[in-house]
């Protein structure tokens, strides 16, 4: 029946029906306390004073008799004091009962006036006579008149005793009852709260749950798992549209999957193409340079100035061709001619870069200095190449002073972070991407030897081994270069 309700719903229902238990719970405990509370004051605002007053009323009367008794005996005024006391007592008390005798007590106002008309009775037939001396003050007639107002006097203390008993007896009910109603609307909130528990946790809590296993099944790369929704209507439509999102991600995931199995058939292509080129143009070029090399030698001054200038050109154009083609090779070679990555220190890669630039070092008058190097894996051809690289441009790209270089690495979580700081001339933040093209050149080739592929060189060997290298054109003055590495564990041992 709850299939298909939407959290609202849900909400709506669930406050409504605590709503209702709890008008109802008010409204039965409403209802027994004002209960209890009407047969609290029955019993101690009414019985209890119209009880004390019966009281006094009787003993009013049986005063006034007494008086009488004592007056025919002895004829004496002062035995009529108490008779006359007991007459202002009965008087009082009787009134004070008829303010008393309403509600639930009206039936009793009329024992009370035959109490009083009892009273009379004997008074005006006994009493009276005998204070004002017309009486004969017999003392059987007086016993008779009296023992009538006896009778009606415990009529009354009988009716008043029964209906204190009755009184107590609904005050006690309604105390009960009371405890009653307070536990069975205990019970039943409770069984409200389980009852308000299960079912939020059949039309909610539990399809969430589920909701959220499938869920994390897709996102742990389960992609093809369909998600299905139950419960409420927006979990439902959650469900829905996480499937619709997921079966988009699977149709964007396809493109994406032929997308990089279309780039990485084109770049082994290219990379082949490159290697092959390269490779193939090396003969050929190698004879082209030989016999201009020839050429120049054996003719040089035989011929006139412009064709030994034109010798020169060639001899030139096809060493920079080679140095060009050999470069491409190498680049090629980068990820493509592997080799088993160990172990190294960092220290001796950077102690074979100088041994490599030893010449260009003393040259230049470079001085270069490092600080604590860690251990890394790689491949340490590669690796010396990235610093052989890096410190051969800052030499490369020097000011008037000698260049001063400087490397040092910093543990950055998972990564080693070098820095290799110069005192050259510096590289301008617009050009901090473009350097790392292959055969981009900031400068014209004559100004400075190369070929325009050692920083591009860089990149793709620091991203072979899993890092990453940027230029750093906030440091100054000179040029910042920053590259990363994977941090392996402190007790690895360097391998041969």
């Amino acid at each position: 029946m709850t299939r298909g309700w939407s959290l609202r719903r849900w909400y709506l229902v669930v406050v409504g029906v605590m709503v209702a238990a709890v008008l109802g719970a008010v409204v039965v405990g409403a209802l027994a306390l004002n209960r209890l509370g009407e047969a609290r004051a029955l019993v101690v605002d009414q019985l209890d004073p119209a009880s004390r007053q019966a009281l006094v009323l009787s003993n009013a009367l049986v005063n006034e008799e007494t008086g009488i008794r004592g007056y025919v005996l002895a004829r004496d005024q002062d035995f009529l004091q108490p008779y006359l006391d007991g007459k202002r007592q009965e008087a009082a008390a009787a009134d004070s009962l008829r303010t008393l005798f309403v509600g639930e007590l009206a039936g009793s106002a009329t024992g009370l006036a035959e109490i009083e008309d009892s009273a009379q009775a004997w008074r005006s037939q006994y009493a009276q006579p005998v204070v004002e001396g017309t009486g004969s003050g017999a003392p059987e007639l007086g016993k008779a008149l009296f023992d009538q107002v006896r009778a009606k006097l415990a009529m009354q203390e009988a009716d008043l005793a029964g209906a204190r008993t009755s009184a107590r007896a609904e005050l006690a009910t309604a105390g009960d009852q009371i405890v009653t109603v307070g536990l069975v609307l205990a019970g039943v909130l409770i069984a409200l709260v389980v009852l308000l528990a299960v079912l939020s946790h059949l039309g909610v809590i539990r399809p969430v749950s589920r909701l959220v296993t499938e869920v994390r099944q897709v996102a742990d790369g389960r992609f093809k798992h369909q998600v299905l929704g139950s419960g409420p209507r927006e979990i439902v439509r959650l469900a829905s549209d996480v499937d619709a999102m997921r079966l988009r991600i699977l149709d964007e995931l396809d493109a994406y999957q032929q997308l990089h199995q279309e780039l990485t058939r084109s770049n082994s292509e290219l990379e082949q193409f490159a290697y092959v080129a390269s490779h193939d143009l090396q003969e050929p070029l190698r004879k082209v340079a030989s016999f201009c090399q020839l050429l120049e030698r054996r003719y040089k001054g035989q011929l006139d100035e412009r064709a030994d200038q034109y010798i020169g050109f060639a001899v030139d154009g096809a060493k920079r061709m080679q140095g060009l083609i050999n470069d491409l090779l190498a680049f090629s070679r980068v990820g493509r001619v592997t080799r088993e990555q160990v172990v190294i220190e960092a220290e001796a890669v950077l102690a074979a870069a100088k041994a490599n630039l030893e010449t260009a070092i003393e040259e230049s008058g470079a001085e270069i200095t490092a600080g604590p190097l860690p251990r890394v894996r790689g491949e340490v051809s590669l690796l010396t190449a990235v610093f052989q690289n890096l410190i051969g441009n800052a030499i490369k790209f020097r000011g008037q002073d000698p260049p001063r270089v400087s490397l040092t690495a910093e543990r950055t979580g998972e990564f080693w972070t070098f820095t290799c700081a110069d005192s050259g001339m510096g590289i301008e933040a617009e050009y901090a991407e473009r350097i790392f093209v292959i055969f981009q050149r900031l400068h014209p080739k004559d100004a400075y030897p190369g070929t325009g592929i050692g920083l591009a060189m860089c990149r793709k060997i620091v991203e072979y081994h899993g890092g990453r290298i940027w230029l750093d054109a906030t440091e100054g003055p000179g040029s910042t270069f920053r590259f990363t590495l994977p941090a392996i564990e402190e007790n690895s041992e360097p391998e041969a």
